[in-house]
Protein backbone atom coordinates (compact mmCIF):
# COMPACT_ATOMS: atom_id res chain seq x y z
CA UNK A 1 0.00 0.00 0.00
CA UNK A 2 1.40 3.37 -1.03
CA UNK A 3 1.33 6.50 1.06
CA UNK A 4 -0.61 9.43 -0.29
CA UNK A 5 1.60 11.62 -2.50
CA UNK A 6 2.68 15.19 -1.78
CA UNK A 7 2.12 16.20 -5.39
CA UNK A 8 0.43 14.70 -8.45
CA UNK A 9 0.18 16.03 -11.98
CA UNK A 10 -3.15 16.73 -13.64
CA UNK A 11 -2.56 13.67 -15.84
CA UNK A 12 -2.00 11.41 -12.81
CA UNK A 13 -5.07 12.81 -11.07
CA UNK A 14 -7.13 12.43 -14.24
CA UNK A 15 -6.38 8.72 -14.18
CA UNK A 16 -7.53 8.46 -10.57
CA UNK A 17 -10.70 10.50 -11.17
CA UNK A 18 -11.59 9.14 -14.66
CA UNK A 19 -10.98 12.36 -16.55
CA UNK A 20 -9.35 15.74 -16.69
CA UNK A 21 -12.01 17.95 -15.14
CA UNK A 22 -11.87 21.38 -13.53
CA UNK A 23 -11.69 19.60 -10.17
CA UNK A 24 -8.60 17.65 -11.30
CA UNK A 25 -6.98 20.85 -12.58
CA UNK A 26 -7.47 22.49 -9.18
CA UNK A 27 -6.20 19.46 -7.29
CA UNK A 28 -3.01 19.43 -9.38
CA UNK A 29 -2.15 22.83 -7.87
CA UNK A 30 -2.52 21.61 -4.27
CA UNK A 31 0.17 20.03 -2.14
CA UNK A 32 -1.05 16.67 -0.79
CA UNK A 33 -3.96 16.66 -3.27
CA UNK A 34 -5.63 13.46 -2.11
CA UNK A 35 -5.47 14.58 1.53
CA UNK A 36 -7.20 17.82 0.52
CA UNK A 37 -9.54 16.48 -2.16
CA UNK A 38 -12.67 16.72 0.01
CA UNK A 39 -11.79 20.26 1.00
CA UNK A 40 -11.24 21.29 -2.63
CA UNK A 41 -14.43 19.47 -3.67
CA UNK A 42 -16.43 21.49 -1.13
CA UNK A 43 -15.49 24.65 -3.06
CA UNK A 44 -16.77 23.34 -6.40
CA UNK A 45 -19.93 24.65 -7.99
CA UNK A 46 -22.73 22.16 -8.59
CA UNK A 47 -21.80 22.19 -12.29
CA UNK A 48 -18.20 21.27 -11.47
CA UNK A 49 -19.36 18.49 -9.14
CA UNK A 50 -21.65 17.15 -11.86
CA UNK A 51 -18.75 17.24 -14.35
CA UNK A 52 -16.47 15.12 -12.16
CA UNK A 53 -19.25 12.67 -11.22
CA UNK A 54 -20.39 12.25 -14.82
CA UNK A 55 -16.82 11.35 -15.83
CA UNK A 56 -17.28 8.02 -14.01
CA UNK A 57 -18.94 5.08 -15.76
CA UNK A 58 -22.39 4.08 -14.56
CA UNK A 59 -22.43 1.02 -12.31
CA UNK A 60 -23.17 -2.01 -14.47
CA UNK A 61 -22.39 -0.17 -17.71
CA UNK A 62 -19.27 -0.67 -19.80
CA UNK A 63 -16.38 0.81 -17.84
CA UNK A 64 -14.32 3.57 -19.41
CA UNK A 65 -11.00 2.20 -18.13
CA UNK A 66 -9.51 -1.18 -17.32
CA UNK A 67 -9.24 -0.07 -13.71
CA UNK A 68 -12.96 0.76 -13.53
CA UNK A 69 -13.78 -2.58 -15.10
CA UNK A 70 -11.88 -4.41 -12.34
CA UNK A 71 -13.40 -2.28 -9.58
CA UNK A 72 -17.00 -2.65 -10.66
CA UNK A 73 -17.07 -6.14 -9.26
CA UNK A 74 -18.54 -9.26 -10.68
CA UNK A 75 -22.07 -10.29 -11.45
CA UNK A 76 -23.14 -10.33 -15.06
CA UNK A 77 -26.63 -11.59 -14.21
CA UNK A 78 -28.85 -10.00 -16.88
CA UNK A 79 -31.60 -9.30 -14.32
CA UNK A 80 -29.15 -7.45 -12.04
CA UNK A 81 -27.70 -5.49 -14.96
CA UNK A 82 -31.19 -4.54 -16.17
CA UNK A 83 -32.20 -3.40 -12.69
CA UNK A 84 -29.01 -1.36 -12.33
CA UNK A 85 -29.62 0.27 -15.72
CA UNK A 86 -33.17 1.18 -14.68
CA UNK A 87 -32.07 2.50 -11.28
CA UNK A 88 -29.15 4.43 -12.78
CA UNK A 89 -31.53 6.15 -15.21
CA UNK A 90 -33.99 6.97 -12.40
CA UNK A 91 -31.15 8.29 -10.24
CA UNK A 92 -29.82 10.54 -13.00
CA UNK A 93 -33.35 11.76 -13.72
CA UNK A 94 -33.93 12.55 -10.03
CA UNK A 95 -30.57 14.11 -9.16
CA UNK A 96 -29.15 15.28 -12.49
CA UNK A 97 -25.78 13.54 -12.15
CA UNK A 98 -24.34 10.04 -12.25
CA UNK A 99 -24.58 7.66 -9.30
CA UNK A 100 -21.09 7.07 -7.88
CA UNK A 101 -20.33 4.56 -5.15
CA UNK A 102 -17.11 3.03 -3.88
CA UNK A 103 -17.80 -0.52 -5.04
CA UNK A 104 -14.55 -1.98 -3.76
CA UNK A 105 -15.06 -5.27 -5.61
CA UNK A 106 -18.55 -5.97 -4.26
CA UNK A 107 -20.84 -7.89 -6.62
CA UNK A 108 -23.21 -5.62 -8.52
CA UNK A 109 -26.23 -7.21 -6.82
CA UNK A 110 -24.98 -5.72 -3.53
CA UNK A 111 -25.04 -2.24 -5.06
CA UNK A 112 -28.74 -2.40 -5.98
CA UNK A 113 -30.00 -1.82 -2.39
CA UNK A 114 -27.39 0.93 -1.89
CA UNK A 115 -28.64 2.72 -4.99
CA UNK A 116 -32.27 2.31 -3.89
CA UNK A 117 -31.52 3.73 -0.45
CA UNK A 118 -29.63 6.69 -1.86
CA UNK A 119 -32.61 7.53 -4.09
CA UNK A 120 -34.50 8.53 -0.92
CA UNK A 121 -32.11 11.36 -0.06
CA UNK A 122 -32.13 15.03 -0.92
CA UNK A 123 -30.11 16.28 -3.88
CA UNK A 124 -27.74 18.14 -1.56
CA UNK A 125 -27.10 15.07 0.59
CA UNK A 126 -26.59 12.92 -2.46
CA UNK A 127 -24.25 15.36 -4.18
CA UNK A 128 -22.10 15.50 -1.05
CA UNK A 129 -22.12 11.70 -0.69
CA UNK A 130 -21.36 11.04 -4.36
CA UNK A 131 -18.36 13.38 -4.34
CA UNK A 132 -17.10 11.80 -1.11
CA UNK A 133 -17.41 8.34 -2.69
CA UNK A 134 -15.47 9.63 -5.70
CA UNK A 135 -12.63 10.77 -3.45
CA UNK A 136 -12.61 7.39 -1.67
CA UNK A 137 -12.29 5.67 -5.06
CA UNK A 138 -9.33 7.87 -6.06
CA UNK A 139 -7.53 7.32 -2.75
CA UNK A 140 -8.04 3.57 -3.00
CA UNK A 141 -6.78 3.60 -6.57
CA UNK A 142 -3.63 5.42 -5.54
CA UNK A 143 -2.94 3.12 -2.59
CA UNK A 144 -3.46 -0.08 -4.54
CA UNK A 145 -1.67 0.89 -7.74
Amino acid sequence: MRDLPRQLSAAELAELFEGRTRFVERLALVENPLDHAREVASTLSDDEKKEVLDAHPAIGAKATSERSQREQGSDDDPAVLAELAELNAAYEERFGFRFVVFVNGRPRREIVPVLRQRMTRTREEELRTAVDELVQIAISRWRTS
